[in-house]
């Protein structure tokens, strides 16, 4: 479904990532690790043509840099780590921006099945009944799921999500990610998620990816490339062992 080759990417021009390549498949999750600052926000960025690049990205063989940004809008989604609060809109509001693509202007004319998948996404996070709340009046983990339904709604066939748990309590966290394997495996979608938890990121990944430095140190299942000694070499400590050891804690 995507297949990334030889992609460099960064700001200023000065390169952020170096010689990318890996594929995912529909129906795939793939995670993407790493310790802070090696580019796992950077490489999310570029897939959704939202910083410059070089190399090729083929989402259905089709490449992203010939595809018209609405169109684009429809086939990549991605929720960042930035998303702010610009305006009170309410609930409903802010995930009916979703729908852009496929509408003729900002929060006009939502057609009946934009109004039913907007229903469906905000029902299945559990937002439904606060559709009408400011979302300046909302918690930070309400919020998150808030801006990760606005994703949704896109029905994308590729959602890049950076940090997805972020002000989550641990509860919503689980509940978050089952929710996702759930729909990427029955709508056949793919999903590309940058995690800092190695924990949530095995129970979570099909696949996976380490970056270190830039570059991808390792490529894989999602078990072997937490069981290889590459993720001790990027993270500098012995990860097997830590969580082992605080696992103990818990007898």
């Amino acid at each position: 479904m995507l297949i990334v080759k030889d992609l460099y990417a960064g700001y200023d021009g000065k390169d952020v990532i170096f010689d990318i390549n890996f594929q995912v498949s529909a129906g795939e999750s793939l995670c993407v690790l790493g310790p802070n600052s090696c580019g796992k926000s950077t490489l999310l960025k570029s897939l959704a043509r939202i910083i410059d690049y070089r190399g090729d990205v083929l989402i259905n063989e089709q490449n992203s840099s010939t595809i018209p940004r609405k169109e684009l809008a429809k086939k990549i989604a991605l929720l960042s780590q930035s998303a702010q609060v610009f305006f009170p809109y309410t609930v409903y509001e802010t995930v009916s921006m979703g729908r852009y693509a496929y509408s003729q202007g900002f929060l006009k004319n939502l057609s009946s099945e934009d109004k039913d998948t907007i229903e469906d996404i905000l029902k299945k996070l559990d937002i439904w009944d606060i559709k009408d709340r400011l979302i300046d009046e909302l918690s930070g983990g309400t919020l998150q799921r808030v801006f990760l339904a606005r994703t949704l709604v896109q029905t994308p066939d590729l959602i890049l999500l950076d940090e997805p748990a972020n002000h989550l309590d641990l509860k919503h966290q689980i509940e978050l990610l089952k929710f996702l394997k759930k729909w990427v495996n029955e709508k056949n979608k793919t999903l590309i998620g940058v995690f800092h938890d190695l924990n949530l990121a095995r129970q979570f990944g099909d696949i996976a990816i380490i970056l270190n430095n830039g570059k991808i140190a390792a490529n894989g299942k999602i078990n072997e490339v937490l069981n290889s000694k590459v993720l001790n070499d990027v993270y500098g400590i012995d990860i097997q062992g830590f969580m082992k050891e605080s696992l103990k804690n818990w007898d």
